[in-house]
């Protein structure tokens, strides 16, 4: 079948919450001053493909180091029903890359990774790709100051248990679920790092991976491999920003030094 389309220190919590806070609710600066803010109501569900370069499960989504001196990969997003305003985002996909600095998480690292690239399904319609962009965004923002956008074509191989993804001749990773001592694929639920799209995923490994875009020439393999199932909206991220900021704010107050 073939179809297109990560005890934390209060230190750290404060700059991850107050990053991913200030990205999600618009006041980043890498937005324009004169920039209207984006308010069109979107939905997309669909089936979520992650890969990366440490050993299963990623580290990573519980503010642990990488198993390899940095943590690199991503996530492909195959939509099968979606909108964003009138436009319909049925049938389409999206993918981002990207790596931490060496020695560092993903999350103590967001805002600071050394790339974040975002591939756009090329089979999408102009408007379509705005759409998609404009989500892209919502999702990754602001991760990385080096950030490129391609249109390639994103396609999905299903043989058994392998899952196979490929974004245009810069990447592909092929991975299976793997089975839980009880029976069935062991599942992560709401990881210390995990947005809306992360909720919930299962664990699994890489046969292979290799990617050779922003200046990288990966190729490995064993490696860590998610799959999951999702829902999410504008109101859901925007909740989702809401409540960081007031962790943010509670965890400020934890912080400041009793006034004699």
């Amino acid at each position: 079948m073939k179809t297109s389309i990560r005890p934390v220190l209060i230190t750290f919590a404060l700059v991850w919450f107050a990053l991913v806070a200030a990205l999600l609710i618009d006041v980043a600066p890498v937005r324009a001053a004169n920039e209207p803010k984006d308010t069109t109501p979107w939905k997309i569900t669909g089936q979520l493909e992650e890969a990366c370069s440490c050993d299963a499960a990623c580290p990573c989504w519980f503010n642990s180091k990488p198993t390899k001196m940095t943590c690199g990969g991503g996530q492909v997003l195959f939509i099968q029903k979606g909108n964003y305003g009138k436009v319909n985002l049925d049938g389409l996909a999206i993918a981002s890359m990207g790596q931490s600095p060496a020695g560092e998480t993903m999350m103590e690292s967001f805002g600071n990774w050394n790339f974040s690239y975002t591939y756009i399904d090329e089979k999408a319609k102009p408007e379509q790709r705005k759409a998609l962009e404009a989500i892209a965004k919502v999702l990754d923002p602001g991760a990385s100051k080096k950030t490129e956008t391609r249109y390639v074509p994103i396609t999905r191989k299903i043989e058994g248990k392998d899952h196979e993804i490929t974004f245009g001749q810069y990447g592909t990773f092929r991975g299976h679920l793997v089975e839980g001592g009880l029976g069935g694929s062991p599942k992560i639920v709401n990881p210390p790092g995990a947005d809306p799209i992360h909720h919930q995923y299962a664990q699994g490994r890489t046969s292979k991976m290799t990617y050779t875009d922003a200046d990288q020439n990966w190729a490995w393999d064993n490696s860590n491999y998610m799959f999951g199932t999702f829902t999410v909206d504008n109101v859901q991220y925007q909740k989702y920003a809401a409540g960081l900021a007031q962790k943010m704010a509670q965890m400020k107050g934890e912080k400041a030094p009793e006034k004699k």
